[in-house]
C-alpha cells in the first residue's frame, strides 16, 4: 500500500512555498516560487498555487492525502458571490482610517479591532467600495475555497482581526443588525476537515480525487507549530516583516496584540510593519550576504535609524503616521547594513518588552524562523541588545501547515 503525504501551502508577502511530509513528519519536497503580478493581486497566489501544484512528483500528486493553507494575517480582499476578486487586496501592514467612528461603535471595550490596521477597518473600506453583496475573505481562506470551489468557511485564527471571539466562538452581536454581516465567512476551527478537493481542479492537476483540504492558520502561527515552540521560549519570524509570538495562560485583548489559540495553547504576538523588506530596498540577497561578513557585531554603530517599510507601525507602537527613519546613510555599505540590522534589532526588542508588560515575562530562549534567521552576524547583534539567547531553526512555515494536517479530524 503507497504512503500517504500530507502537504501545507503557505502564501507569504514575495511568493509561495509547499512542504510535503509523510506521516512520521519527515520533510519529503519543498518548493517555492515568487509571485508573478506583486503581493496585492489575488491572481497572483493563485498563479503560484497552480505552478507549485503542477510542479508536484506524480507520486506525491496520486498520494497526497491532505492539504492545508496559511497565509499572511489581516491581508483582506472583497470576491464576487462567485469567489471571483473584485479588486487588489488590502495588505496586512495598511492602515484604513476612512471609518474610525463606525469602527469604534461596532467594537466597544475591543482595543484590538480599533486599529486602522485591524481587518475590520479593511472590511469597511471594502464595503464602502463595492456594496455588501459581496464575500469578505482573508489571503488563506480564499485560496482554501479556490480549491474547493466552495468559499463558504473561514479559519478562526485569521479571522480574529475581523472580529471572531475565540471564547464566545462567535461574531459580535452589533455585526448582527448590519447589513453586511453576511459577506462573513462561516468559521471553523484550525486543522478541521473542510472538504474535498474540487474534481476539476483534482483532474487538471493529477491530484488525487480523494484530497482532503484542512482548515489551515496564519503564517505565523504555522511557524510556531514549525518550531515546536515551548512555554519558556519565545518565537521571532524574521520575514518580510518581524513577528513576535510567546504562549501565554489567558488571552489578552490590547491595541496591537493578536491572542490566537494553537493546539489547545494560547499565542500572544504582535508584528511590526519593519523586517527584511526593507533590507530589500537596499541590497540584494548576496549583496547582504557578503556585507554581513564585514560587519563585526560586537561593535555599535551609533546611528539610531528606524527600519520601517514604509510609514506607519502596527507593533510595538501603534501610529499609522510614524515615519521611517534611514538616514543618514554612511559611505559604507557595510556600515549601513550595521545600522539597519541595529533598528531592526531595537524594534524587536520593544516588541518582547511590550509583550513581557501583558504576560509578566521575558522568554528565556527566542527561537527564529525566516528567511532573516538565517544570518549570523544579525542574529549576535540580536543577542546583544536583546540581551537573550537567540537559536536559528531551519523549519518553514509551509513545514508547519503541513503538521497541521497529520492530526486533522
Amino acid at each position: 500500500m503507497p504512503d500517504i503525504f500530507y502537504g501545507g501551502l503557505d502564501f507569504g508577502t514575495s511568493g509561495a512555498r509547499i512542504s510535503i511530509i509523510n506521516f512520521h513528519k519527515e520533510l519529503l519536497y519543498s518548493n517555492s516560487v515568487p509571485y508573478l503580478y506583486g503581493f496585492k493581486n489575488p491572481n497572483s497566489w493563485i498563479n503560484s498555487c497552480e505552478k507549485l501544484l503542477e510542479s508536484l512528483p506524480i507520486e506525491i500528486k496520486r498520494n497526497l492525502g491532505k492539504l492545508a493553507i496559511s497565509g499572511t494575517s489581516g491581508t483582506l480582499t472583497a470576491f464576487n458571490l462567485k469567489g471571483d476578486p473584485l479588486g487588489e487586496a488590502i495588505p496586512y501592514d495598511q492602515a484604513c482610517n476612512d471609518n474610525n467612528i463606525l469602527l469604534k461603535s461596532l467594537t466597544p471595550g475591543e482595543d484590538h479591532l480599533q486599529t486602522p490596521y485591524s481587518s475590520l477597518a479593511k472590511a469597511l473600506k471594502l464595503i464602502d467600495k463595492y456594496g455588501t453583496n459581496i464575500l469578505l475573505r482573508h489571503q488563506s481562506d480564499w485560496i482554501t475555497g479556490w480549491l474547493l470551489k466552495d468559499w463558504t468557511h473561514g479559519e478562526e485564527g485569521n479571522n480574529l482581526k475581523l472580529g471572531w471571539d475565540l471564547k464566545k466562538e462567535s461574531w459580535p452581536k452589533r455585526y448582527l443588525n448590519t447589513s453586511w454581516h453576511k459577506c462573513l465567512p462561516k468559521i471553523i476551527k484550525s486543522g478541521k476537515i473542510i472538504g474535498q478537493v474540487n474534481s476539476d481542479l483534482a483532474n487538471r492537476f493529477n491530484l488525487n480525487k480523494k484530497l482532503i483540504l484542512i482548515s489551515g492558520t496564519t503564517d505565523s502561527n504555522a511557524s510556531l507549530i514549525a518550531t515546536g515552540l515551548g512555554k519558556e521560549n519565545g518565537l521571532t519570524v524574521l520575514g518580510t516583516t518581524i513577528v513576535v509570538k510567546k504562549i501565554i495562560d489567558n488571552p489578552v485583548k490590547k491595541e496591537g496584540i493578536t491572542t490566537h489559540r494553537v493546539r489547545g495553547d494560547w499565542i500572544c504576538g504582535g508584528a511590526s510593519n519593519a523586517g527584511c523588506g526593507i533590507l530589500s530596498k537596499f541590497f540584494s540577497d548576496s549583496e547582504i550576504k557578503e556585507l554581513s561578513r564585514q560587519i563585526n557585531p560586537l561593535k555599535s554603530t551609533s546611528l539610531n535609524l528606524l527600519p520601517l517599510n514604509s510609514k506607519g507601525e502596527r507593533f510595538p507602537i501603534n501610529n499609522s503616521n510614524l515615519e521611517p527613519i534611514l538616514s543618514p546613510r554612511p559611505v559604507s555599505d557595510s556600515l549601513y547594513l550595521h545600522a539597519l540590522f541595529e533598528g531592526l534589532a531595537k524594534i524587536e526588542l520593544r516588541g518582547w518588552e511590550k509583550l513581557s508588560e501583558l504576560t509578566g515575562s521575558l522568554p528565556k530562549k527566542i527561537i527564529t524562523i525566516g528567511g532573516g534567521s538565517k544570518n549570523p552576524q544579525w542574529r549576535k547583534i540580536r543577542e546583544k541588545i536583546i540581551n537573550i539567547p537567540i537559536v536559528s531553526s531551519n523549519k518553514t512555515t509551509s513545514f508547519g501547515t503541513a503538521l497541521l494536517t497529520i492530526d486533522s479530524n
